[in-house]
């Protein structure tokens, strides 16, 4: 793997793991499509440092879990300021 790939896999785990961003969130920091964030935690990561992808695998399955609860609340502030 390229050495700035591999810098960038592991700048942004750091930074999922700093803020517990969502994969949408962090590739509008970085710059990148959610898609390429996602393969970069999810597959690279596991080859350049398996402890990080770990914790970021917990990271990321709690921002799955809560993101029907997000899409609500977006839904209700669409709605009130409708009104």
């Amino acid at each position: 793997m390229k050495e700035d790939l591999a810098e960038r896999v592991i700048s942004v785990a750091r930074h999922i793991r700093q803020t517990h961003d969502t994969v949408r969130k962090t590739a509008e920091v970085f710059g990148y499509s959610k898609s390429t964030i996602h393969n970069d935690v999810s597959v690279k990561l596991k080859v350049l440092d398996y402890e990080l992808y770990e914790e970021l695998k917990k990271i990321l399955d709690q921002n799955f879990a809560e993101k029907h609860i997000r899409g609500g609340q977006a839904t209700k502030r669409k709605y009130q300021t409708k009104k």
